[in-house]
């Protein structure tokens, strides 16, 4: 039996969404709604019809959906295919409660909203898509997927930071990590490639788009990461800092500084990282341009960018017990040839790892690719990330949990 399987991924001004017949995952339908909220809203439709392109205004997440559903058919038969038997959500933060994907319930809706401001940039976006879906579609289950849900198998040494013990027992201030629904994808993509028990598999996936983190994975799980309590900490990205000392944003929001913590927090969250540094764009090809122009500021954003991702391969190196695979993914890491490049370079001396520069320039980022060189102590791949998809099995998982299916041996949390 085929069931049609609705994934949303709702940003503050964005809704991206797939419908998949599953369980082959046959993608049925695709979009991206965006500058929800402005008069210059654009919607992006793509299924066996063709493409479907509008410019309109759109007031809300509410009025996305109801738009987006009407296209697909609405619940009855959307796209030509039976009834929509689920609908996941991506929702970044999880918490300390959410460790794993959860049925939406009223009681897991409350405990989202009280987590909305550890996320405020994601989560609320997140949850108006949920009550957008349940008031829309009551009779169909809703599934939440949680960024943080993979990293739920840190260890305490890497998650508990130098603070007072307290914060972390009554406030949960803790590292939670992120991209965890991509890692988790790119890592079972990796271990079937290698031809390797997912459970076996020690592996470093980096996750780099306009944002960027990294994860050490020990026999499947992972045991540390650069997100930390919010999606801030870490590598270098597109509009954020990523790691500073903590010391700037005291100086900062003082008496001699640029403004109050929320003008700091601003800063730091929109206007630092790759386009701050490089003062072209948080693009990497508009970066990497600038840099071959010899803008020298362009030139050095993209230097700390890579840098700092080869430092915490370094770090994650020492800390697993062995290497069997070096991942990139994300809109940078999968499809830019010349950042991997400058990450790569350099490591044979250091870890031994070694890359084969013609199939690294072949990566485009549309396809699974090894890229590992001869004698390399690690596998390197270039492995797209799906984070719908994921989302899609996830769901169908959960409101189909006696179904048997192509997809019963790809285990997610």
């Amino acid at each position: 039996m085929t069931d049609s399987i609705l994934v949303l991924n709702c940003g503050s001004s964005s809704i991206k969404y797939l419908m998949v017949a599953m369980p082959a995952a046959t993608h049925l339908a695709r979009g991206v709604i965006e500058r929800i909220g402005s008069d210059q809203g654009s919607w992006r439709h793509a299924d066996g019809d063709g493409d479907h392109i509008e410019a309109r205004h759109i007031p809300d997440h509410r009025s996305g959906v109801e738009m987006m559903l009407a296209r697909l058919g609405g619940p009855a038969q959307p796209a030509g295919s039976t009834a929509i038997a689920g609908v996941g959500h991506r929702v970044v933060h999880g918490g300390g409660k959410s460790t794993a994907p959860l049925l939406v319930s009223d009681a897991v809706l409350a405990d989202l909203d009280e987590l909305a401001v550890l996320a405020p940039l994601h989560n609320p976006a997140s949850i108006a898509g949920i009550r957008a879906t349940r008031d829309l579609l009551p009779a169909v289950p809703q599934v939440a997927c949680f960024d943080t849900s993979f990293h739920a198998t840190l260890p305490a040494r890497a998650y508990v930071y130098g603070l007072p013990y307290e914060l972390y027992e009554q406030r949960g201030i803790r590292r939670y990590g992120f991209h965890g629904i991509s890692h988790e994808y790119v890592a079972q993509r990796c271990a079937e490639l290698a031809g390797r028990d997912p459970d076996d598999l020690n592996a470093i996936t980096c996750h780099l788009g306009n944002g960027c983190s990294i994860t050490a994975i020990a026999r499947g799980q992972s045991i540390d990461t650069s997100m930390g309590f919010t999606p801030l900490e870490g590598l270098m990205m597109g509009t954020r800092s990523g790691d500073i000392d903590p010391a700037i944003v005291l100086h900062l929001a003082g008496p001699t500084g640029l403004g109050s913590v929320e003008e700091v927090g601003e800063l730091l969250q929109e206007h630092s990282g790759l386009l701050g540094l490089s003062g072209v764009s948080n693009d990497v090809r508009d970066i990497l341009a600038a840099a071959g122009a010899g803008q020298e500021r362009a030139a050095l954003a993209v230097d700390v960018f890579a840098y700092r991702i080869k430092k915490y391969i370094g770090a994650y190196w020492a800390v697993l017990p062995s290497v069997d695979a070096l991942v990139f993914t994300g809109g940078i890491g999968a499809a830019s040839a010349a950042v991997r490049r400058l990450i790569l370079d350099g490591l044979d001396q250091s870890l031994g790892v070694v890359y084969d520069d013609e199939r690294n320039s072949a990566a485009s980022g549309q396809v699974e690719m090894e890229i590992g060189g001869a004698g390399s102590t690690a596998r390197v791949f270039v492995i797209p990330t799906d984070e719908e998809l994921a989302i899609a099995r996830i769901t169908h998982r959960l409101v189909k949990p006696a179904a048997t299916s192509a997809e019963d041996g790809f285990k997610l949390h």
